[in-house]
């Protein structure tokens, strides 16, 4: 072989081992990006994912909502599988005091604007609370209303058990709106520390009456019997909602509170004696 063709030979050889090296270069980049699109494929996965609502909604709510919104609770979970809605009940005020000092909550749906204005002050609020549904007052007294009570004026006589809740709770600011709008004072023989305690004093006959929610009154059936009053006009509640700025699961949060405010949630708490803002 002559010099020129071993020349040929060589160059042809070196030649094809760069082909080589840059198919095999090219099958390692191809094989990287795919990598990186699957990546980039899980990621956007991901990220619908994330709009998938899933796990844990903790829901702070006055205890007038407990019926309403335990059905709705029930609701969301069907809708959303895989999710689980934990509810903590009670005074507007104590809830919003938990959220202050920290209580893991997703929302916060409170019986007054000023129990959520503790909220939102201490910066805890991810949003600007929302009104979703109104409440107005009502006398609660025995089955069959035996005292014959017909007003609020008739609470004062001596001769009856009457509570109202607490004045630092919403129901009890409202009974003490309306008693103003009434020019009457009342003394109770307590101050529950929410609304369910103070209607539970008439359902288990220790008390003979008790100012709370309508929404209450007609939660407790036929084990007490609601007297509507004028004054309750100028004391209805407005119900805000808010999703909590340090919420451990805001998604669910978001879906929990579009339930609420949607027709279907509505509905629920229309049927629960609410009113619709």
């Amino acid at each position: 072989m002559t010099r020129s063709a071993r020349r040929t030979r060589r160059t042809s050889q070196l030649a094809g081992a760069g082909v080589a090296a840059l198919l095999a270069l090219s099958a390692c980049s191809s094989s990287e990006s795919g990598s990186d699109a699957g990546s980039g494929s899980d990621t956007g996965s991901g990220s619908g994912g994330s709009d998938k609502v899933s796990g844990t909604v903790n829901v702070f709510a006055a205890a007038s909502l407990t019926e309403s919104f335990t059905e709705l609770g029930r609701t969301f979970e069907k809708e959303h599988p895989g999710t689980k809605v934990v509810f903590n009940f009670g005074g507007s005020d104590s809830l919003a005091a938990g959220i202050t000092s920290g209580a893991p909550a997703d929302v916060f749906a409170s019986a007054s604007p000023k129990t959520m204005k503790v909220v939102t002050d201490a910066d805890a609020a991810a949003g600007t609370p929302a009104t979703f549904v109104r409440n107005r007052l009502e006398i609660a007294t025995l089955p069959g209303n035996p005292d014959g009570v017909s007003s609020l004026k008739d609470l004062t006589g001596d001769d009856l058990k009457v509570v109202l809740c607490d004045k630092t709770v919403p129901c009890g600011a409202a009974a003490q709106k309306a008693l103003t709008a009434a020019d009457l004072k009342l003394t109770p023989v307590s101050y529950e520390e929410d609304v369910k305690s103070a209607l539970n004093k008439v359902v288990l006959k220790e008390a003979d009456a008790a100012v709370v929610y309508k929404t209450d009154v007609q939660a407790a059936g036929d084990k007490v019997e609601g007297v509507e009053f004028p004054e309750s006009a100028k004391a209805v509640n407005d119900y805000p909602i808010t999703l909590l700025k340090d919420a451990p699961n805001s998604a669910a949060g978001k879906a929990f509170m579009e339930l609420v405010r949607s027709a279907e949630g509505q509905k629920v708490l229309t049927g629960a004696g609410f009113t619709a803002p």
